[in-house]
């Protein structure tokens, strides 16, 4: 069993698991902040897209990375959203996504659908049916992202959807660590989404 799940890492150097590990652990941390609504999930992501963004350099795949750069940019956009006060408290707080917000959403969400097709397409990448679920993912997390740093509910759900896809694609990529972490991301992320849904409610 441990040889199915863990042997495509026979060949990485000791480096790069080190790496790959370190990225699973402050992802968690960063999912777990952003349950508990604290803005602590900002630098800790910032962490984890940072090395993830260098190893999907290193292992070529140009979607993911693309995912990374703009989930590292988005927890800088994040952490400066979150740390605005207004007399004294926060401008943002748990709130629903108004219509405005969901037709940006969309607009995130094709646009970017679009522009990583056409990534692909420039590089030669869809060569195998997980690059048409990368760009599928690459969307929902733009939207996700883009909705947590709004600190809107609904930002869960687009993460879930994302999480649960990414779990069966990083195994098929050889990459089971990463699976295992969107395993765990998946199930944080159902906690958060109740936990943030009875602090609306409150």
């Amino acid at each position: 069993m441990l040889e199915f799940l863990f042997s495509q890492y026979k060949n990485y150097t000791d480096l790069d698991i080190f790496l790959e590990l370190t990225t699973v652990l402050f992802a968690l941390i960063s999912v777990y902040f952003a349950k508990k609504n604290n803005i602590l999930l900002y630098p800790a992501g910032i962490i984890n897209t940072a090395i993830y963004v260098y190893l999907l350099w290193k292992w070529n795949l140009i979607g993911d990375m693309i995912i990374n750069c703009y989930l590292f940019l988005m927890s800088i956009y994040g952490w400066i959203i979150w740390g605005l006060k207004k007399n004294g408290k926060h401008s943002y707080s748990i709130s629903r996504t108004s219509q405005k917000e969901y037709y940006t959403s969309l607009i995130i969400f094709f646009t970017t659908i679009i522009l990583t097709i056409l990534i692909y397409i420039y590089f030669g990448k869809f060569t195998h049916w997980t690059n048409y679920l990368d760009t599928l993912v690459t969307g929902l997390l733009f939207v996700g992202m883009y909705l947590l740093a709004k600190r809107k509910i609904e930002n869960w759900i687009f993460l879930i959807i994302a999480d649960l896809i990414s779990v069966p694609m990083y195994f098929v990529k050889g990459y089971t660590f990463s699976s295992i972490l969107y395993l765990s991301l998946t199930i944080i992320a159902i906690y958060g989404y109740r936990e943030w849904k009875k602090k609306l409610q409150q």
